[in-house]
């Protein structure tokens, strides 16, 4: 449930850990369904989730690899500005479905950020037969749709060269 702020220097020794394996490390970022409607949100601190407080884990850590996870409603200009600016860090279009993504974050995912956009349904909250649906009706051309459902996590998860 991620009720830490990322950038808390408590945790750079996990950090540092991560880092030296090579690994990537996920980030909850943007509002939470887990919570909504409920009193008090059900604990969860939207807080937590502002994609600006990863901006420091990037500079503080340039070789680890960092995804935000969900399309960082309402903060998705500054998760596109992370992520353009810092070269380790990706976005993953989990947790929404695709007709409810922001006209800046398909533009953005189908030019600049072709090669920093992952897939993700977040199953079982959206099928991935229904986030596949609504993701084809978006304007995003022929060449990019394979960047962002496949090819983009393969390099990141080093499972193919380049």
């Amino acid at each position: 449930m991620q009720q830490f702020e990322p950038n808390d220097r408590r945790i750079y020794p996990f950090y540092e850990l991560v880092q030296a394996a090579r690994l990537p490390v996920i980030f909850h970022t943007g509002h939470s369904g887990m919570g909504t409607g409920m009193r008090g949100g059900g604990g969860v601190r939207l807080k937590y989730g502002h994609p600006m407080l990863i901006d420091d884990v990037a500079v503080d850590f340039p070789d680890l690899p960092i995804v935000m996870a969900h399309p960082s409603f309402p903060w998705q200009d500054e998760a596109i500005s992370v992520c353009l600016h810092k070269a380790q860090v990706y976005i993953d279009l989990s947790g929404w479905s695709p007709k409810y993504f922001s006209p800046t974050l398909v533009r953005y995912a189908d030019t600049l950020l072709r090669e920093k956009v992952l897939f993700g349904s977040d199953y079982p909250m959206i099928a991935p037969d229904r986030w596949l649906k609504d993701f084809a009706s978006l304007p995003i051309r022929d060449e990019v749709r394979p960047l962002i459902l496949k090819e983009n996590a393969a390099r990141l998860l080093g499972l193919r060269a380049g």
